[in-house]
């Protein structure tokens, strides 16, 4: 899937500039979609070129005139035909630090645990950002209320999925910490001074 899709999802949100669709997209859609602010301009001025999107520029006095992006029916139409088409293939994990785990549990294992404690730290800073976005979304309603009562539910949908991931991460993260904690105290050497036991 290319970038463009999720950029034109994200305007369904409303117009917005490319500054405001980048903090949008960083705390909405890259919890499955990430895209740097440099590769969401390129995309929004190739999107205007297609005529997925208008553009318009706001003048501004003591700041640089900023351009405005909004959904055009094409957009839609094009948005609306790829989300009816069923993913072409499943999700599959391809992930880095795998590797790295695979590849460094026999012989380091300390610098395995450090990776680890990292992507737990970062696991937790988004799911603590994900959380904060969705009590706003809330806005003090209930989930069944506001299920009920909002315009747009897929943006919900997709940080329940984003939730849901980086609390796995957690879970994988604290499991993996409890084993290496678990086999380093089983091949821990005695204690300096300790007496061998006796050979039979």
């Amino acid at each position: 899937m290319s970038l463009k899709y999720a950029v034109l999802a994200a305007l369904l949100e409303g117009e917005a500039s490319g500054y405001e669709l980048s903090k949008g997209f960083d705390v909405s859609l890259a919890n499955f979609w990430p895209a740097t602010p440099q590769q969401l301009y390129r995309e929004l001025e190739r999107l205007a070129q297609d005529g997925l999107v208008r553009a318009r520029t706001v003048e501004q006095e003591r700041r640089p005139n900023k351009r405005m992006f909004t959904l055009t029916e094409a957009g839609r139409a094009e948005l609306g035909a790829f989300a009816a088409e069923p993913p072409k293939r499943p999700t599959a994990i391809r992930d880095e630090l795998l590797i790295k785990v695979q590849a460094l549990d026999g012989g380091a294992p300390e610098t395995a645990r450090a990776l680890i404690e990292e992507r737990r730290g970062w696991a937790r800073g988004k799911l603590d950002r994900y959380l904060r976005v969705r009590e706003r979304l809330l806005d003090g309603r209930t989930e069944d209320e506001f299920l009920a009562a909002a315009d747009r539910i897929g943006p919900y949908l997709t940080l329940m999925a984003g939730i849901g991931f980086e609390e796995e991460n957690l879970r994988w993260c604290e499991r993996v910490l409890a084993i290496l904690e678990r086999r380093r105290d089983l091949v821990s050497p005695p204690p300096s001074g300790a007496v061998p036991a006796p050979e039979r």
